[in-house]
């Protein structure tokens, strides 16, 4: 069936088709799970109130992570505004000191070392996330947990390598 011919579902279909993968492309960008929540919600939220116009599943899927990464990006100036750069006229200062601090491949490096010091169940969690893109159930019966002790144990491994890569970064010589 051609794209133009084709009938445009309902709002419940289009979010129960997609609520959960826009969800997780929040959390990838770095989103906690409580504001994932939020974002979610808000991205279906422009589906109903703005112009949307459906044009198959992969283009609705495309338009709902661009519209979710738009607003994480604009909850994250709203939350940093100030403490980014006070005054304004320091803002390239400021930036020129932070990229001299870490570049990307420094980053990405830290990221493995914290990797390694997990338990090796949360490193499975993460990988049957992330990498496989299992559902918490799934994850839960491979792991012989419960789906709600899986979460915990997600929200833990995350925590824990934010917090190692920011201690890391802030050892940093610049």
């Amino acid at each position: 069936m051609d794209v133009a011919t084709q009938v445009r579902p309902s709002d419940e279909q289009i979010i129960q088709a997609h609520q959960r993968d826009v969800w997780r492309f929040l959390v990838a960008l770095g989103c906690e799970s409580n504001e994932a929540d939020d974002l979610t919600q808000e991205t279906f939220l422009s589906v109903l109130r703005g112009p949307f116009e459906y044009r198959g599943d992969a283009e609705t899927a495309a338009w709902l992570r661009r519209t979710a990464k738009s607003l994480f990006i604009s909850t994250i100036r709203k939350r940093r505004r100030q403490a980014l750069a006070p005054n304004l006229d320091d803002a390239d200062a400021q930036w020129e000191a932070y990229q001299s601090q870490v570049n990307e491949d420094r980053r990405i490096e830290m990221l493995r070392t914290c990797l390694h010091e997990l338990t090796e169940r949360a490193r499975e969690a993460l990988r049957m996330r992330y990498e496989h893109g299992l559902s918490r159930e799934q994850m839960a019966q491979k792991l012989a947990m419960q789906p709600v002790s899986v979460r915990s144990l997600l929200e833990r491994a995350r925590a824990a390598l934010r917090e190692c890569v920011e201690r890391r970064i802030a050892n940093v010589e610049p």
